[in-house]
């Protein structure tokens, strides 16, 4: 009699990872004009492959509220700004969704620009004196590491859009408030109000760039942990590091890969920058500088453009004001004239309804019938004089215009 076996769960796992594997543009270091290409990674290759936990892979993803930020690992970057998400390592940088219109320019420039340092080696490992201090490699800072060319790239992409939108906001924004001051519409006032929701929006990305660039320069730790170029050269120099990258996961561990990765991102960053302290000039000089420019974007946006826009808005408001209320004293003027109109026609039909009475006077033996036109005349005569009368009080006295 036959057993049947049941096929190992693991392997049902790993299936589904695979079946649920995302696109990645991969540009590594070496040869980066064409090595350029796009590669389906599951998510736990994509950790034994980085070395990344998986709560900062559920960082990159665009549909989950993550805040924006750039964090330094072991063996990779992971930068997740408002309009470039990517993984840094020390030999390729990987781009999810590389199909996707807003993050191909990011691909593009990324293929270019790294093109053109692709054949600088690493950094080498620094050697230390006979006090043990540790001594610069000769000629150090002079060309920057594939992973800060990377991460350059990644934050001038992410000004350069911002600022974009926010220059292509402004254009939109003053056509759209002269129509409204032409017309007001309900389709101008919908325009309108999309318009101040992607300033808001822009604001809001912009403030959230800045204040992830001056936490990395207010903090030294996390900037060491960028450094990845001379933490392979520390590993290689059989140096002691924080940053030991270890033995490769088979391929039925990555659950507990996951657990000890999370594990070892919790342990103390004061153990980490006294096993590995590079030197962090140039990577400082590199934040501040795009610092700086999105701090200039920041301050257009909240004194020129925020201001002027507040101030065109404004005028606005009250030119809209101003028409509103012209249009409610010549509603009140009309008003006026048809509560005299009315008056005056009462007059007249008071007058009808005395002559209506059931009395014996001699005008009612008249056998005449011009009599009737001749009253009905000097009724309809009788009030158009006593209106004409008070149009004209109303001019003298200003009531009307």
């Amino acid at each position: 009699m036959a057993t049947l076996t049941t096929p190992p769960r693991r392997r049902y796992a790993a299936a589904g990872g695979a079946a649920a594997a995302g696109e990645w543009a991969v540009v590594s270091a070496a040869a980066a004009a064409a090595a350029g290409r796009v590669m389906a990674i599951g998510k736990h290759e994509l950790m034994r492959r980085t070395g990344l936990p998986a709560r900062d892979l559920r960082a990159l993803d665009p549909a989950l509220p993550c805040p924006s930020g750039v964090v330094g690992r072991d063996r990779a970057v992971v930068v997740n700004l408002e309009r470039a998400r990517a993984v840094i390592t020390a030999s390729e940088v990987l781009v999810p969704a590389p199909r996707d219109p807003s993050v191909a320019p990011l691909v593009a420039e990324l293929q270019a620009r790294l093109a053109a340092g692709a054949a600088n080696a690493s950094p080498a490992p620094p050697q230390e004196d006979a006090a043990g201090a540790s001594l610069s490699p000769p000629g150090g800072g002079k060309v920057l590491p594939f992973e800060l060319r990377a991460l350059e790239v990644c934050l001038e992409f992410a000004c350069k859009s911002l600022e974009q939108e926010a220059s292509m906001l402004e254009k939109e924004a003053y056509p759209a408030l002269d129509a409204l001051t032409s017309k007001v519409s309900t389709l101008n006032l919908e325009h309108v109000r999309k318009i101040k929701s992607r300033l808001v929006a822009i604001s809001g990305g912009v403030h959230k760039v800045r204040d992830e660039l001056e936490h990395l320069l207010d903090d030294d730790a996390d900037m060491a942990a960028m450094h990845l170029s001379e933490k392979l050269a520390y590993q290689e120099a059989g140096q002691s590091s924080r940053f030991d990258i270890g033995k490769e996961p088979s391929e039925f561990d990555e659950e507990r890969e996951e657990d000890e990765i999370e594990r070892e991102e919790e342990e103390d960053d004061d153990d980490r920058s006294i096993a590995f302290t590079p030197k962090i000039d140039e990577l400082e000089n590199l934040l501040e500088a795009y610092f700086v420019q999105i701090d200039g974007t920041l301050n257009k946006l909240s004194t020129v453009w925020t201001w002027t826009l507040r101030e065109y808005v404004e005028d606005t408001e009250d030119y809209i004001n101003i028409m509103l209320d012209d249009k409610q004293n010549q509603l009140l003027q009309m008003g006026v004239v048809l509560s005299t109109a009315t008056l005056t026609i009462t007059c007249a039909i008071v007058v009808t309804g005395v002559l209506g009475m059931n009395i014996h006077i001699a005008l009612f033996r008249i056998t005449d019938t011009n009599v009737f036109w001749e009253a009905t005349g000097g009724m309809l005569a009788g009030a158009a004089a006593l209106f004409a009368a008070a149009m004209l009080y109303y001019r003298k006295s200003g009531i009307l215009r």
